[in-house]
């Protein structure tokens, strides 16, 4: 198919890379240059504008930053919506406020093209090896037919429901994947303190009512687990930044419709705190440094 790309970041990159090896035409459009160049020796057709990328083509892609980058490059006078064709499919994978892609979805269809929200779960990691999940929110025609370009990205793809429904699953996981991970930091820290072995203590947590993603798979606490963030001093991973974005999305969502989130706008103001002394680069389980401090 022919497919314009946009937005070619740590993660787009890879997902345009994907796509090029299932044997897509497409053209590729980024604000910094130097990032369209890393997509075209493996196939990919420099746009020189939003406009000439979206030009011909018959699905567009984002992978955008944030709820601002979306509404512009969909709504400024050369954006996608003024230049896309009627009845192209959009395929939104940004990570965003759901009333942001519902409001997006709305005037997509007001010019007769369609919509879908598809953000991720993976990470870098996951883009890399195309076994990306998607939630998608749609109507089941216009999912229907982005999945089988979904599939050459990820491997789990789940329809999520009605537009805006994809962003729901995906601020509504990670706020509960953090509350988890500042659970598992705490509980972790407290029993070192108190004098045991942090790996048995682990050990009895992942086969206790403690379990969860944090402990047994993503342990925090150095040493622990091999091959984590926690075992390469935070590096790599899911920066605490990027928590800080979902968390921030989710507690404005739940103010949106009055919705009390305690736990999660706790964990919004942890991460803030974490980041504001220097650890936004870091992986998000680094919020262990909040308890542990050698």
């Amino acid at each position: 198919m022919k497919i314009a790309f946009i937005g070619l970041g740590h993660m787009g990159n890879p997902m345009c890379r994907n796509l090029l090896k299932a044997g897509h035409i497409i053209k590729a459009f980024d604000i910094v240059p130097a990032l369209i160049e890393k997509v075209v020796p493996f196939g990919a057709i420099h746009a020189g504008s939003v406009a000439e990328c979206v030009k011909e083509a018959e699905v567009i892609i984002t992978m955008l930053p944030s709820s601002p980058h979306v509404k512009n490059v969909y709504g400024f006078e050369g954006g996608v919506l003024a230049n896309a064709a009627r009845g192209v499919l959009l395929i939104d994978s940004s990570t965003i406020d759901p009333m942001t892609s519902r409001e997006v979805a709305f005037d997509a269809m007001a010019k007769g093209l369609r919509m879908v929200d598809a953000p991720v779960s993976g990470g870098v990691g996951g883009a890399e090896a195309a076994t990306l999940t998607f939630m998608v929110g749609g109507e089941v025609r216009d999912f229907d037919a982005a999945r089988p370009l979904l599939q050459s990205m990820g491997k789990n793809i789940v329809h999520c429901g009605a537009c805006g429904n994809g962003q729901v699953a995906k601020i509504c996981n990670n706020m509960m994947l953090a509350i988890e991970m500042i659970a598992t930091s705490e509980g972790m820290a407290l029993a070192a303190s108190l004098g045991m072995d942090p790996k048995v203590f682990a050990g009895v947590v992942n086969t206790s009512s403690g379990r969860c993603w944090s402990s047994d798979t993503y342990n925090p606490y150095p040493g622990v687990m091999e091959n984590t963030p926690a075992a390469r001093g935070y590096s790599g991973g899911f920066g605490s930044d990027l928590m800080l974005k979902d968390l921030t999305l989710v507690t404005d969502a739940a103010k949106s419709v009055r919705f009390p989130v305690v736990l999660g706008a706790t964990a919004q103001q942890l991460y803030q705190m974490h980041s504001a002394s220097g650890n936004g680069a870091l992986d998000f389980s680094s919020i262990i440094k909040l308890y542990k401090k050698d």
